[in-house]
């Protein structure tokens, strides 16, 4: 195994690291490591043949092949990339094709399933578990960036057989992509990822469902629906197939921590009823503390929205303006629409960004520009 160093990566004999399936995930990974390590080879397949095509004209992928085969018999590292219900599939097809070097990670949202595959293919010694803990509500190879994993969080969950050498190895090479790697056993990631993860999706689904389901035929409840609901709720709007997978597989995290929480809900249920004023507001203070405590970083399961609310004129033209203000600065928006619901807020333009860096040019033009800037925590 090659080990690396993000201070002399360079001069080192260069990596060859494939990738089974290129989506969103194995997408932006290669491209970090294309921007990082140039001199890397890079071998993908995919069953999309349109994003191989895509990754060869970028120059992403040095090689591509739709089928796994002797092209991975070179490899470093192999990236599993694919649907996890693909796995044990891709790894029949792959295991003959190894060389005795290469290292096998994937990238799933839960770890234990895939490490029994590993172990029941006696695969345990080559095989260290990896979760980058970022994302997009977008899929697909077309929108894959080096920069989705950049100050993120990269999980890994090494097996008791793999050497500590290997491990510090994919440390470093998960450093040089621009994440922060994270150890962890298999077990410990499912339990972690379930709390702030898993069932937060979970819930949020459940709360768009209990909307929708007292509504009244008007749809009173879905037109004012805005602010704090629509934050609270912005990750329902992720893969359904992606999201009935992790459920199915991480069950009894999610079902476990499920428990907690309707138990906690039953809890101030109770409170309510007896008006207990001051368990109120011990509650919700406490709530108030430990969040405001959270780190401002976009590391973290649920990616970070990066947004800011803006009190403009009702008079035509004035959203064009910040809009041609922006687009002047080379800044991109993401999303623009008008707050009707100003419960939180005092603006009534909200702009949504796909970078931090965008966020904090644009206030700094907008407030130079005299416009009042609310942004959310």
């Amino acid at each position: 195994m090659i080990a690396l160093s993000t201070d002399t990566a360079q001069a080192e004999a260069p990596l060859t690291v494939g990738f089974i399936g290129l989506g969103l995930i194995g997408g932006s990974i290669a491209k970090a490591l294309r921007c990082a390590l140039p001199d890397t080879k890079l071998i993908a397949y995919d069953t999309n043949k349109d994003t191989l095509l895509l990754a060869q004209a970028e120059n992403i992928a040095d090689t591509v092949t739709d089928a796994i085969d002797e092209s991975f018999r070179t490899c470093d590292y192999i990236f599993l990339c694919a649907p996890v219900s693909c796995n044990d599939e891709n790894l029949t097809a792959l295991k003959k094709h190894l060389s005795p070097s290469c290292l096998l990670t994937d990238v799933g949202s839960v770890k234990s399933g895939i490490h029994r595959h590993i172990a029941a293919m006696g695969l345990s010694s080559r095989f260290i578990g990896g979760h980058p803990m970022a994302g997009s509500e977008r899929y697909g190879y077309a929108n894959s960036k080096a920069r989705l994993l950049e100050n993120a969080y990269y999980i890994l969950t090494p097996t008791d057989e793999v050497s500590g050498e290997k491990l510090h190895a994919l440390e470093e090479l998960v450093s040089a992509m621009g994440a922060i790697p994270l150890v962890l056993s298999a077990d410990r990631h499912d339990y972690v990822t379930a709390a702030v993860s898993h069932l937060p999706h979970v819930i949020a689904s459940s709360l768009v469902h209990l909307v929708k389901d007292s509504d009244s035929e008007n749809g009173i409840m879905k037109m004012i629906a805005a602010g704090g609901f629509k934050d609270i709720t912005r990750i329902a709007s992720s893969s359904p197939g992606m999201w009935q997978q992790i459920c199915l597989t991480n069950t009894d995290n999610i079902l476990r921590l499920l428990d907690d929480y309707i138990r906690s809900l039953t809890h101030i249920r109770g409170e309510l009823e007896r008006k207990d004023a001051q368990s109120l507001y011990g509650f919700f203070q406490g709530a108030q503390t430990y969040r405001d405590s959270f780190a401002e970083t976009s590391s973290g399961p649920i990616k970070k929205s990066y947004s800011l609310t803006i009190d403009i004129a009702d008079e035509t033209g004035a959203l064009a303006s910040i809009a041609t203000i922006l687009a002047l600065n080379n800044i991109s928006i993401k999303n623009i629409g008008i707050v009707h619901n100003r419960e939180r807020e005092e603006g009534a333009l909200r702009i949504e960004f796909y970078e931090e860096k965008d966020i904090r040019t644009a206030r700094d033009i907008l407030r130079g520009r005299g416009y009042s800037i609310y942004e959310k925590k």
